[in-house]
């Protein structure tokens, strides 16, 4: 299949206009071998790790969340030029859908919000909002680590837990709470939580999942989709940081 193809049914499943402005010109092929499409390889992050498994199993394109290059480039230094070389060596096209994709049906939070069997499910500007079954703080942040398969940390202690907001990656900032706490929501589970916000958002609880663990079940889930539609092997890479607690 051509590359073309290919990208013609990504940019159907995540149109490139939903993304956020600071995305414009990060979104869509990256690195253009002009090759014919046999494999793809699909992960988050295009690591070294990632991008060395991808020529293992002879992928001609590698899909992923977050870009390779995400700021201009006037200096290349080790890291990335040994990144491209892995690429280039090994004929590999880059791929990138980064927020276009967080918004799309189906997409990040979606997975997101399915992962962790939420019912009555809307589509709101900033993620997904749903129901659970009433519980407690403590059941309801043990069952999101079970779910991710992550550790969490968390603040907020109210007393029960039925509607619940997510947003995958780095979403703790105000604007976006702001919004959760209009939609009527008890738990908010994004990731890179912070201090100023745990002191002004007491009323919530508020569950760290960890970038990684609430943005790859998106690209995991991505993969069945596009075998499906384009009739080629897709594989997911798993390169899961494993941030350690004490």
């Amino acid at each position: 299949m051509q590359l073309k193809d290919v990208i013609s049914v990504l940019e159907d499943i995540a149109p490139p206009t939903l993304a956020e402005d600071f995305d414009i010109g990060r979104i869509g092929l990256n690195l253009d071998m002009q090759n014919d499409i046999k494999k793809i390889a699909m992960a988050l992050d295009p690591t070294e790790y990632v991008l060395n498994r991808a020529a293992m199993i002879k992928a001609d394109l590698l899909v992923t969340h977050h870009t390779l290059i995400f700021h201009a480039v006037h200096c290349i230094n080790k890291e990335l030029a040994e990144s491209l070389k892995i690429a280039l060596d090994n004929g590999i096209s880059l791929y990138s859908m980064h927020t276009n994709f967080d918004k799309a049906k189906g997409g990040i939070n979606d997975a997101l919000a399915n992962r962790l069997g939420l019912s009555d499910i809307q589509e709101t500007p900033i993620g997904r909002i749903g129901t659970i079954a009433p519980c407690s703080v403590d059941t309801f942040v043990n069952h999101v680590s079970k779910s991710l398969g992550t550790h969490v940390m968390y603040a907020g202690n109210i007393d029960e837990i039925k509607k619940v907001m997510v947003f995958g990656g780095s979403g703790f900032r105000s604007e976006y709470i702001d919004a959760a706490r209009s939609y009527g929501a008890d738990a908010y589970v994004s990731s890179e939580l912070k201090h100023d916000i745990i002191r002004s958002y007491s009323d919530m609880l508020l569950v760290d999942a960890t970038h990684y663990a609430t943005e790859n079940p998106g690209m995991q889930d991505l993969c069945p989709v596009l075998a499906e539609r384009l009739g080629i092997d897709v594989e997911f890479i798993e390169h899961d940081p494993l941030i350690k607690t004490l």
